[in-house]
């Protein structure tokens, strides 16, 4: 079982080895974290996106690239479910979740940290956000020695808390 620490700040200063990204379908950067991510890791991750998702990814799944000049090893990108534009099968969320971590067995990464997938611009309720991402990191078998969820907003790291204590 993972143990998950949680973090208050910004995920792109995370020293770990790799970055969980929350995306959207067409890999090539956004806003939020996605542009956070893009912005700090510098060009390298784009070219990255561009070379290994030509067609972007679904929704539910994820792919890594490079982490550029972030200080990570690499991004892991995943596709959240866009709750305020209708997609709200929890199975997606918990399958973004899911597949970062299986790729990052994948790559042999012994930390990582992931944003509150789909929880920002797509809508997903706080609660159930924080709760998909503690099922799917703490129900899953890795070799992570380190599992950090980051939350941007004091708000949203205070319910991380919560929950985890619950």
């Amino acid at each position: 079982m993972n143990v998950i620490t949680p973090v208050l700040g910004d995920i792109t200063t995370q020293q770990v080895d790799a970055i969980v990204n929350a995306a959207n379908n067409a890999m090539r950067g956004g806003g939020g974290v996605d542009g956070a991510i893009h912005r700090a890791g510098g060009p390298a991750i784009l070219r990255d996106c561009i070379a290994r998702f030509p067609n972007g990814l679904a929704t539910g799944d994820a792919g890594w690239t490079t982490a550029g000049e972030l200080p990570a090893r690499w991004v892991i990108h995943t596709v959240g479910p866009n709750y305020a534009a209708g997609q709200r099968d929890r199975a997606l969320l918990l399958s973004c979740y899911r597949r970062a971590l299986e790729i990052a067995g994948e790559l042999g990464a012994r930390s990582i940290a992931f944003p509150l997938i789909s929880a920002g611009v797509y809508g997903w309720p706080l609660d159930d956000a924080i709760a998909a991402a503690v099922e799917a990191i703490t129900g899953a078998t890795t070799q992570l020695d380190d599992v950090r969820l980051v939350a941007f907003s004091r708000n949203s790291y205070d319910a991380v808390l919560q929950q985890l204590a619950a």
